[in-house]
């Protein structure tokens, strides 16, 4: 008999027997069940992990391979070449530098002296007039804010008082927009501040509206659009000076737009192409060119890369390998990128700390590491290095790769990033065959990274013609930089000598960043 509030042993049997027919008794399907369901647990919070690294985590995917490499018991290898050196502690002889360097400001800038002397130079002694025996000048920088002008051209009317024939004026000057008030430079003022330095076009607005100048935003954007008008030719030349080289950098990034008649954004994007032979000693100039496109289809790397012929340095969309499959007279060559690679090792990682992941993680660190050595060099020492030093670590980690893979479960993350990995290994061994490829795309994958800032600020591009001019505007501006070119001076020059006809269709290759630049250290030599 029990108490009342008390529940008897008995309670906890089912009421019915039938009730537990259909759970299994069986241990091994018990067994199987229970590592299904930790494996998809371990699956549901790596996710879990990689979505809050995503949105509060570091966006750096740096490591200490010296610690990875101690707790598998194994040697520190040296540092990968895409992991910079912790910095050490400031020393004195730092410090010392820092404060002998605070005033050595440039020796172009304007100096403004305001003397600081005596109201009183009688002596407080005896009273004699003082003379001066030296002084203390001390250089602080300072900063005037930024103003507006009005520039007025002024066009004085002549005329005969003999023979009386007619006015003579000297004709009034084109402008990039006729009628308009901004002049050549104040358009490349606006397009350098939002596709240069991320600020949108309303706080444009607003920065104006503070000296008096009310515009609307509307204004701007017809302002933008005028400009990038006139420099599409320079934009097509570069983006045709990239597609001729034989070795190509290409990505691809989001760039909400807003659809027309909807209050609403859909998904287009930004296709990145650059080029940079630096690394190797080439000869060929660095340059990047954006286009747009009103989604992420197969079509548009296809339509974009026509005509090139040579090694595409890519990641693992497979647009790119359609283009590839497409292009069946072996024109284009794709070498992948072991960034991507690491990177699915590294989130691994991350997440569970997985031994395998921190081993192929030090394993590609070794091949970064060679990289670092000869960066710089020529074409054919990379290669010979890479020969001698990198195949042997790349078959290693290969036959090591198909080992883990069959000691692994076949829906486990870790099982799918070496699936990645081997599925995309011709691509990868790319470089050891060409001294000129990169084992990455992070050429590339710097030059995605304005866009994202600029992207974050303005949130989304007003139309596919305001993507289109995103493109670009972007596109001269990295270009100008990969150059060592202002790009505010350079688009101002070449607004202003295209829009006055000083150059035609036929010389427009002097505007391009570097014939720019070589021409005006030519003057200044002259």
């Amino acid at each position: 008999m029990t108490r009342r509030g008390l529940i008897s042993d008995d309670s906890f049997m089912p009421d019915h027997p039938a009730d537990t027919a259909d759970k299994p008794e069986d241990v091994a399907t018990l067994r199987a069940a229970l590592l299904a369901a930790e494996a998809r647990i371990a699956a549901l919070e790596q996710m879990i992990h990689a979505i809050q690294r995503a949105r509060f985590g570091q966006s750096a995917e740096r490591i200490d391979t010296a610690q990875l490499a101690l707790m598998l018991g194994q040697e520190p290898p040296p540092p990968p070449a895409n992991d910079p050196a912790v910095a050490s502690a400031p020393t004195a002889r730092t410090i010392e530098s820092r404060q002998r360097n605070r005033g050595a400001l440039p020796a172009h800038l304007e100096r403004v002296e305001h003397v600081l002397d005596l109201a009183d130079k009688g002596c407080p002694c005896c009273r004699r007039q003082m003379h001066c025996i030296g002084e203390d000048r001390t250089e602080r920088l300072d900063v005037v804010p930024a103003q507006l002008r009005v520039r007025v051209n002024i066009r004085p009317r002549y005329a005969c008082r003999g023979c009386g024939d007619g006015v003579h004026q000297r004709p009034a000057p084109d402008h990039a927009i006729p009628g308009g008030l901004p002049t050549e430079a104040l358009l490349a003022h606006v397009l350098m501040a939002k596709y240069g330095d991320g600020l949108p076009l309303y706080r444009q607005a607003a920065m104006l509206g503070r000296q008096g100048i009310v515009l609307d935003r509307s204004t701007l954007c017809d302002w933008v659009a005028k400009g990038c008008w006139w420099l599409r030719p320079i934009y097509a030349l570069i983006l045709a000076h990239i597609m001729r080289q034989g070795r190509v950098f290409a990505d691809d990034t989001p760039l909400p737009t807003l659809e027309r008649g909807r209050r609403r954004t859909r998904i287009g994007r930004l296709w990145a192409y650059a080029v940079d032979d630096r690394p190797w000693q080439g000869g060929n100039l660095p340059a990047v060119a954006y286009v747009y496109s009103s989604n992420r289809r197969a079509e548009h790397p296809s339509a974009h890369l026509a005509g090139f012929r040579g090694v595409l340095q890519v990641d693992g969309y497979g647009g790119f390998k359609a283009l590839q499959r497409d292009r069946d007279d072996g024109a284009v060559v794709l070498a992948f990128c072991w960034a991507h690679l690491r990177r699915r090792f590294f989130d691994i990682h991350a997440a569970t700390q997985s031994p395998i992941a921190a081993q192929a993680l030090l394993r590609i660190a070794a091949l970064y590491a060679i990289e670092a050595g000869i960066r710089g060099s020529a074409a054919d020492r990379r290669l010979a290095v890479r020969q001698a030093q990198s195949a042997p670590l790349v078959a290693e980690l290969e036959a090591w790769l198909h080992a883990q893979l069959n000691r692994l479960s076949r829906g486990s993350k870790l099982a799918e990033a070496i699936r990645y990995g081997l599925r995309h290994w011709q691509g990868l061994s790319e470089f050891l065959s060409d001294g000129r490829v990169e084992m990455d795309t992070n050429t590339v994958e710097r030059e995605i990274r304005p866009v994202a800032v600029t992207r974050k600020a303005a949130l989304f591009a007003g139309s596919e013609g305001g993507g289109e001019n995103w493109a670009i505007a972007t596109t001269l501006i990295r270009t100008a930089i990969l150059n060592g070119v202002d790009p505010q001076a350079w688009l101002t020059d070449v607004l202003e000598q295209m829009v006055s006809g000083k150059v035609n269709s036929f010389s427009l290759a002097s505007l391009l960043p570097w014939a720019w630049r070589d021409a005006k250290r030519a003057e200044l030599a002259a």
